[in-house]
C-alpha cells in the first residue's frame, strides 16, 4: 500500500475521531444552556422551602422533593459532572449550593439510599475538589448506611415501609448504595465498609436473579435466619417479569464491583446482564419500563433505564479490554437517547431526558422527564470520554 493511501486513511481516521468529539461538544453545550433553564426555576421555588432538588415534572410544573427524598442527590450530582464536562466554575458554585441543602441526610439512619443520595452529591463534589469536608461527609453517611446491614441475611435492609407484606426487603436497586462503602473504605482503610458491600453483593448475586438471567426487584429475608421468603416486584410488571430499571441497576452495580473488588464472579455476572441486554433491548436500544410488560410495542420507554445501561457499559467496556460490542451497545443507546429523547430547548424546565418511568404500576411519574435520568446521561457522556 502506497504512502498516499495511508496517509489518506489516517486523515479519515482523524476526521472521524475529531467529529466525535466536536458532537459531543455540542451535546455538552446544549446540556448546558438547558440545565441553567433547569437551576434557574429551581431557585425561584427553593426559596423559603423545605423542598429542595427537582425530580421530575407534573401537569406541567416542575415537582421539587425533601432532602430526605431517594432522589435529591441527582440535582447536585447533575450540577457537579456539568462542572467537569465544562470546567466553568458557575456550575461548581451552584453544585456546592445544592449539595450543602442534602447534608443532614449523612444521619438518616431509616432509609438505604445513601449512596443515591450522599455519594452522588458529596462523593462527586470530592473527587472534583478534594474538599474534606466533603470526605467527612462521605464517611458518616456510611458509617449510618452500615447501621441497617444485618449479618445473618448478610445484606442491607432496603425498606422500612409495607412490614404487611415483608420482612426485611432488599431491592436489587440498593446494589448502587454500595458504592459510599467501597469509596470510605479507601478514604479510611477500614475494611468494615467494603465486607459488608461485598457480603450484599453476594447475597444479591445468590438470589436476585432468575435461570433466565432476568432479575427480580425485592427478595424478602427472614431476618433471624436468612432465608429467603418471597421475591417480588413492586415498580415491575410482575413477580416474575423483568423491569427495565432494575436490570439497568443491576448491570450497573456488579461493573462497579468488579472494578472495586476485582473478583471474577461480579464480572461474570455484569457480562452476562449485557448478554441478556443484547437479545432483548429495542432496536433504538430504549428499554420499555418492563422487559415484560404485556402489548408492547405499545408501551412506555424509560429513558431513566436506558441511560444507567449506557453508563454501565461504558465502564464495562474500560474494565474489559478487546469487546468492542459493549461501547457499540453503548453508543447505540447514547445515540437514540441524544437524537429522539431529549428535550428540546426551553422546554420541561430545563430538564434534559424525556420519556422515563419511575414506577408504572402506581401509574407515578409515565412519561416524564426524571432528574436521575439526566444525572446518568451526564456520566455516561463523562464515561464515554474518558473524563471519569
Amino acid at each position: 500500500m502506497n504512502k498516499y493511501i495511508w496517509g489518506l486513511i489516517f486523515v479519515c481516521y482523524s476526521f472521524s475521531g475529531w467529529g466525535q468529539s466536536r458532537q459531543d461538544e455540542k451535546i455538552v453545550a446544549d446540556a448546558a444552556e438547558q440545565l441553567r433553564y433547569l437551576v434557574e426555576y429551581t431557585e425561584q421555588l427553593v426559596q423559603d422551602s423545605i423542598r429542595v432538588s427537582p425530580r421530575t415534572m407534573e401537569k406541567g410544573e416542575l415537582q421539587l422533593v425533601r432532602r430526605g427524598d431517594w432522589t435529591s442527590g441527582f440535582y447536585p450530582g447533575v450540577l457537579w459532572q456539568m462542572f467537569a464536562l465544562t470546567k466553568d466554575k458557575w456550575w461548581k458554585d451552584w453544585a456546592k449550593t445544592a449539595t450543602a441543602r442534602i447534608e443532614g441526610e449523612k444521619d438518616n439512619g431509616r432509609t438505604h439510599d445513601m449512596g443515591f443520595k450522599v455519594y452522588n452529591s458529596f462523593g462527586k463534589g470530592y473527587q472534583l475538589t478534594d474538599d474534606s469536608h466533603y470526605r467527612d461527609v462521605i464517611i458518616h453517611a456510611a458509617k449510618t448506611l452500615s447501621s441497617r446491614f444485618n449479618p445473618t441475611v448478610g445484606c442491607i435492609r432496603s425498606w422500612d415501609h409495607n412490614t404487611d407484606k415483608w420482612q426485611f426487603p432488599v431491592i436489587i436497586d440498593n446494589m448502587l448504595n454500595l458504592e459510599l462503602l467501597f469509596a470510605t473504605t479507601k478514604l479510611t482503610g477500614d475494611s468494615t465498609y467494603y465486607r459488608i458491600a461485598v457480603s450484599h453483593a453476594d447475597k444479591t448475586l445468590e438470589n436476585h436473579f432468575r435461570p433466565d438471567g432476568g432479575s427480580y426487584h425485592v427478595v424478602d429475608y427472614e431476618p433471624q435466619t436468612g432465608e429467603v421468603k418471597h421475591r417480588h416486584t413492586h415498580q415491575g410488571h410482575a413477580h416474575e417479569s423483568t423491569w427495565a430499571r432494575g436490570q439497568a441497576w443491576a448491570i450497573y452495580g456488579f461493573t462497579m464491583c468488579y472494578r472495586e473488588t476485582g473478583e471474577e464472579r461480579f464480572l461474570k455476572k455484569a457480562l452476562a446482564l449485557f448478554s441478556w441486554l443484547s437479545e432483548r433491548l429495542p432496536e433504538d436500544g430504549v428499554a420499555y419500563w418492563d422487559f415484560d410488560a404485556p402489548t408492547i410495542p405499545n408501551k412506555p420507554r424509560d429513558a431513566s433505564a436506558a441511560a444507567v445501561m449506557a453508563s454501565a457499559l461504558y465502564e464495562l467496556d474500560d474494565l474489559v479490554p478487546h469487546k468492542p460490542a459493549l461501547r457499540e451497545l453503548a453508543d447505540r443507546i447514547m445515540t437514540s437517547l441524544t437524537e429522539d429523547y431529549r428535550n428540546k430547548k426551553g422546554t420541561n424546565r430545563g430538564f434534559l431526558l424525556a420519556h422515563s418511568t419511575g414506577s408504572k404500576p402506581h401509574d407515578s411519574e409515565v412519561d416524564v422527564p426524571l432528574i436521575y435520568a439526566d444525572y446518568y446521561y451526564l456520566e455516561a457522556l463523562l464515561r464515554k470520554n474518558g473524563k471519569l
